[in-house]
Order: C-alpha cells, then structure tokens, then sequence
C-alpha cells in the first residue's frame, strides 16, 4: 500500500474573477473518465479501509452512494469525505466548512484526477472512489459505485439491508431506464413549460398509483431503486421546485409523499442528508419529520 500522510490543506475561497466559472471541458472521449470495479480478483478487491468516497453533501450522486454505504454497512469499511459546495474554475475543492482531505492532503479535487491520470483534462466530479494501494482513483460512475459498495464487501460486514438483491437486479435497472430520464436527470428541464414537465408530472402520477399499492418501488423490499429515486424526491421543493413554477409541491401525491417521508424515518436516509447543502435561498422547507401513514 502506497502511504501518502494526509497535510492539513485548504484551499483557499472561491475565487471567480480569477479562476472563472467552472465549465464542463470538451474533450473528447466520455464524460465519466473513470470506470474501474470492485471485483474479488482482478486490480481493485474488497479490502477493509482500502477505499475512500470523495462526495459531495449537495450531489444527489453522491447522496446515492452515501446511502447505500451505510446500508451496506460500510461505514467503518469504506471512509468517506465531502468537498466544498462552492466552485471555481478549478473545480471542486476542500474548505473549512466540510474539512481538508482526510487522505491524501490535497487542496483539490483536480489532484486525485492528475494522479490518477497524467495531464488529466476531463470532467471534475463528485463521487470519487480512491484507492489507497494504488494511490489513484477507481471509478467515478456513481452507479457502478454504488452497485459495487452494496454487493462486493459482505464478507467484511454485515448489511443492514440487501439494496441489491441478485433476484430484483434486473427490475431495479429497468425501473432507472424509466425513471431515470424523466425524473433523476428530467427534473431540472422540468422548471420550463414543455415536454419534460409534462414527462415529470406524468411519472410522479404513476409512481403516486404504483405507491399507494407497495410500501417501495418494489414491493416490501428496500433496494437502489427506492435509494435512487429518494434523493430527487428530496430536493425536489427545495430545489428545482423551490418557486413552485412546477407544480404546487410533493405533497399533492399523498402516496409518492408518504413514502418519501416514511424513508426519511431510516437513519442511513436521514443522517446523510443536508438540506442546507442543495436548498435554494428562497425555498421553504416540507416538514419531512410528519407522520407517514404506511
């Protein structure tokens, strides 16, 4: 194992009139540069403390994989950080507020990419998977990251619930090809009149009916799907629906509310999320502590 003795860097303040906006670069090749997986014998095996998450408390990508860590019960097997929720030019970054790199000591996020890939010139994102042998990272799919955390390490921890049960896999995707475009990736084209409200409007009808006939998305068990579609519903009044250009609220699918509230009640949903991080200034917050008949 590489030892790479974590500095207490910071970086310093946003700084936009320098730096500039951050924009996504157009290079060529995929968005999603990183790509490894956890597997029992190839590069990158199940070890305990091997690997790290470099997340983001405002990424509703990262708050996937928070969750399914703790589910997973990885929280002393997998550690995790948070960057800054605040960026410039530079990309995303490590500031007083969430702390320094408990790793490896770097100031930027860009740093773990240019290690893990000499004269990196892609996309900075959050989450990050790092791997402490090879010092580099091994993936930034949050759904692959998110599959492997649930399936690859049950023989160093117990699961507090099976998220990715091998007889549900094959629904669970299928659902996120649904889901996915309409709602997790539709939601902000969602805040415009046109064909991706209506989209919107229409899946959040059909999972209200699917709903009020299930406890989850499938049935009596909690899986990714349910952990999948959570983190949008979260967001969804404080965020894209803060002014309420959408629609009035969540709250007028009694069934789709319910559930999301009743999966706020579970500790690896509710401790991982921080309003604060992805609110809008001028939005007002549902009261996700109310009953939820179930």
């Amino acid at each position: 194992m590489v030892n790479l003795p974590p500095a207490t860097r910071l970086a310093g303040p946003v700084d936009t009139a320098t730096y500039g906006e951050y924009r996504i670069p157009d290079t060529p090749g995929p968005l999603l540069r990183f790509t490894g997986r956890i597997t029992d014998d190839g590069e990158f095996t199940p070890r305990p403390q091997r690997y790290h998450v470099y997340g983001g408390w405002f990424c509703p990508w990262s708050h996937r994989v928070a969750i399914t860590r703790t589910l997973a019960g990885l929280d002393d097997i997998v550690s995790m950080s948070f960057v800054d929720g605040e960026r410039d030019g530079r990309g995303w970054a490590f500031r007083e507020q969430y702390g320094p790199d408990p790793v490896n000591g770097f100031a930027f996020l860009r740093q773990a990419y240019e290690a893990s890939e000499e004269g990196f010139d892609g996309h900075v994102s959050v989450p990050a998977l790092w791997d402490r042998v090879h010092a580099r990272l091994v993936s930034n799919d949050s759904h692959t990251i998110g599959i492997d955390l649930a399936t690859r390490f049950r023989h160093l921890a117990t699961p507090l619930v099976d998220t990715y049960p091998e007889h549900l896999r094959d629904r669970i995707e299928e659902l996120d090809r649904r889901l996915g475009p309409t709602v997790n990736h539709g939601v902000g084209a969602a805040t415009r009149p046109g064909p991706a409200r209506a989209a919107l409007l229409e899946a959040f009808e059909q999972l209200d009916d699917r709903l009020s006939r299930s406890r989850y998305l499938l049935g009596d068990a909690l899986t990714e799907a349910d952990i999948r579609l959570w983190v949008t519903l979260v967001r969804y009044d404080v965020g894209a629906n803060a002014a309420r250009t959408i629609n009035p609220g969540l709250h007028v699918y009694p069934h789709l509310w319910s559930y999301a509230r009743d999966l706020y009640t579970i500790p690896a949903f509710r401790d991982t999320t921080d309003f604060a991080a992805f609110s809008r200034p001028d939005a007002t917050l549902p009261d996700w502590s109310a009953p939820a008949d179930r």
